[in-house]
């Protein structure tokens, strides 16, 4: 923007947002799950956009998402920019992350407050999933991918990857989790960071699962808002540390029998 004054000036339900954005953040860092500029989150924020908004001009040239997303014409996000730190978007948001508006041609995008920050290079990734969500007309607005230790070193074991073995290997650890991830966690194999074959393949997964391991590399989660694909991620993570502290006490853990999780299954009228 042209003045000091903050897009999120007058508008408290958008500062709720990003207010989300900012506090899981610090979750990420001090989890140790976003190393240097590690990890990415982009939140739908179309719903809170009014005619103000709508009428900001652009602050930095028009930019090509790389592709035509065409449920996004008229859409807006915040994204965290590219080799921002997550630490730095916890204390100071909107000098590290920037409001995006979709053109109408579905295939650019360009930058209107506050500041001129370059969204993430995964960009087109995020706003791929986010494409399919408007079109599905989801109610999911956040996605978030970032580094967990205990799941990324999980990835390391070939026969973890093969499908729904993690899934039945966490929820089997604490009950929580079978409830509050209910669609388990979908794996891809390792592809190279940034690649059109990890997007296509984490598209794929996406379709089954709210959450996606990526092979050696971190997750990929998508929520009704940021707070709910963290605790996601976050349910998930708190199963693998217990698996990891009974390993490391020298046995395998027993983990809740099928027949306990089928009565989890019924008890909370869970899609799995």
């Amino acid at each position: 923007m042209n003045s000091t004054k903050s897009i999120l000036e007058g508008r408290p339900a958008l500062k709720e947002e990003i207010d989300k954005v900012a506090e899981i953040a610090g979750y990420l860092w001090q989890n140790g799950w976003a190393e240097r500029n590690g990890g990415n989150i982009t939140i739908n924020i179309t719903q809170l956009v009014d005619d103000g908004i709508r009428k900001l001009p652009a602050i930095d040239e028009v930019k090509s998402i790389g592709e035509t997303l065409p449920h996004l014409k008229g859409c807006y996000f915040f994204c965290k920019g590219t080799g921002k730190r997550m630490r730095d978007l916890a204390r100071w948001p909107m000098k590290n992350g920037s409001v995006i508006r979709i053109l109408d041609d579905c295939a650019h995008y360009e930058i209107i407050a506050d500041q001129p920050v370059l969204p993430t290079s995964e960009l087109p990734s995020h706003l791929a999933v986010h494409n399919r969500l408007v079109g599905e007309g989801s109610a999911y607005k956040a996605t978030i991918h970032t580094h967990p230790i205990e799941l990324v070193a999980l990835s390391h074991h070939r026969p973890f990857l093969k499908k729904d073995v993690l899934t039945h290997l966490l929820w089997s650890m604490i009950p929580e989790t079978k409830a509050f991830c209910p669609l388990g966690l979908g794996i891809v194999p390792y592809q190279l960071p940034g690649s059109v074959e990890l997007a296509k393949g984490t598209m794929k997964e996406l379709e089954e699962y709210d959450v996606v391991l990526w092979e050696k590399h971190g997750v990929f989660a998508k929520g009704l808002d940021v707070l709910d694909a963290f605790d996601q991620i976050d349910v998930l993570s708190k199963s693998a540390k217990i698996y990891l502290e009974c390993k490391s006490m020298g046995f395998e853990p027993e983990g809740m029998s099928d027949a306990q999780m089928k009565e989890m299954t019924k008890a909370f009228n869970l899609p799995k």
